[in-house]
């Protein structure tokens, strides 16, 4: 017998008669040890410590902190999703998960739900008793040179929905000299007829983007009038009083008419009966500077430079719902069209924060710090989905999905705060105004523009003094 052999064999056999723990001692200890012992010519690595969960991106995913989870949503580009579609396919190969299917990586649902018996073992083994056909679900075709599975060409095969792109650049940009730079003001609305109507300075220009014609305009001014106005004619129909001071918030409800004053009085009046009869909601304590009725015309929701929001019906003097959460002015307002008594406020500079409210059981619902002072809110028609805009001290627009309070989009170009917004009548375009003195208008709720657009000048509106 070799003599080399037979000394490997004698080393063998007494390193097996060793006890447990004197084995186990000598492991540990070539272990750790920097000298380098050669046994033979085969190599096996150690995979002691090896993370698999972090290779191969598998149970730390359901571990993740909210405020993880929160960052990982804020994507608006194709990377999110291949990262997804990646980790589908590994756990597909390596974990047999059998994925067909990835969710959008937007949604909160987009984790794939993994097997029971798959939750605590890496590997699992199966004997298979007879060869099943090829175009089943688990085989692959013989004469198919590519290395991944049948779940996995489905998965690599399914449909894609095209990413979410949201342009960064307005599609019209208009000149408006002497847009004041008041945060308590509204002076830009779009109405249902296409009809969009600008403050600018002791005139209010009307502009329509097909037919250049309107109906019935209001404006408030600063000494406390309500003006109706024929759009189309350009005449003045009635000059209403009642409030002490200017009106600064004004909001349509069919035939009836709401203003806020900074006499912190709510009047509401039918524009068809006499001026006499009117409603007095009083509730703030300062100035009222929001007001907006939900879309089934039976609530109406008032800020006030008080911190307050008011929830008040149709037939009572006294509001029926009261929330003081807000450290700061309450300008922002808007109803969901989507979920009945759904409503988001906004607080100003001290604030910063978007709340949302049940107003059918008075419950607050949610949060969300934007970082900036919240000017306006506004819900998408089509979507569940709403814009929202800033001053100190970004100045930016944003797009919000809710109720997983995403951010979607981001859009800045104005300089100055983005005090006043619009929403088409379509729902597809908005239109932001700011103390830089300019109009623009972006595309934030659908990837098509309107064709039927006018020619980009001021000159196009009709002036109303």
């Amino acid at each position: 017998m070799d003599q080399e052999y037979e000394r490997r064999l004698l080393r063998q056999i007494n390193h097996q008669n060793l006890p447990s723990e004197a084995r186990l001692t000598k492991c540990i200890s070539a272990t750790y040890s920097p000298v380098s012992v050669k046994s033979g010519d085969r190599f096996i690595p150690t995979r002691a410590g090896s993370n698999w969960s972090i290779n191969f991106h598998y149970a730390n995913e359901n571990c993740r902190s909210p405020s993880q989870n929160h960052k990982a949503k804020d994507t608006t580009s194709d990377s999110s999703k291949d990262a997804v579609t990646y980790a589908a396919l590994l756990r597909n190969e390596l974990l047999g998960s059998g994925i067909e299917t990835v969710q959008d990586p937007h949604t909160d649902e987009r984790r794939h739900a993994v097997p029971s018996q798959d939750s605590h073992s890496l590997f699992k083994y199966a004997v298979h008793t007879k060869r099943v056909p090829f175009h089943s679900d688990n085989e692959v075709s013989p004469y198919s040179l590519s290395p991944l599975s049948n779940k996995s060409h489905k998965l690599l095969r399914s449909p894609r929905k095209p990413a979410r792109k949201i342009s960064k650049i307005p599609f019209k940009v208009l000149d408006a000299p002497e847009l004041q730079d008041d945060f308590y003001l509204n002076l830009v609305d779009w109405s249902a007829g296409n009809l969009l109507s600008v403050g600018l300075g002791a005139c209010v220009y009307l502009w329509s983007a097909c037919t250049s014609q309107g109906s019935l305009v209001a404006v408030g001014t600063h000494k406390g009038y309500v003006q109706i106005w024929d759009a189309s004619g350009g005449r003045k129909l009635t000059s209403l009083e009642g409030h002490s001071a200017r009106v600064g918030a004004l909001a349509w409800n069919g035939e009836q008419l709401s203003s806020g004053s900074r006499d912190r009085v709510i009047l509401q009046r039918d524009v068809r009966t006499p001026p006499s009869a009117e409603r007095r909601l009083q509730g703030h304590r300062q100035e009222v500077c929001g007001l907006k009725w939900s879309p089934d015309h039976q609530h109406l929701a008032s800020g006030g430079n008080d911190n307050k929001l008011l929830v008040w019906n149709s037939s009572s003097l006294l509001p029926m719902q009261q929330y003081s959460d807000h450290l700061a002015a309450v300008k922002a307002i808007a109803w969901s069209p989507h979920q009945h008594g759904l409503l988001v406020s906004g607080g100003g500079t001290a604030d910063r924060c978007l709340r949302f409210w049940n107003t059918l059981t008075g419950q607050a619902l949610q949060s969300t710090d934007t970082g900036s002072q919240v000017c306006n809110l506004a819900w998408s028609k089509h979507a569940n989905e709403l814009v929202s805009t800033h001053g100190y001290s970004q100045n930016q627009i944003l797009v919000w999905k809710y109720p997983s309070l995403t951010q979607v989009a981001k859009l800045t170009g104005h300089s100055y705060r983005v005090l006043y917004l619009a929403v088409s009548p379509d729902g597809e375009a908005i239109v932001t105004g700011a103390g830089d003195e300019t109009l623009r208008f972006w595309n934030v709720f659908s990837k098509t523009r309107c064709t039927k657009e006018s020619k980009s000048v001021l000159n196009l509106f009709t002036r109303i003094r």
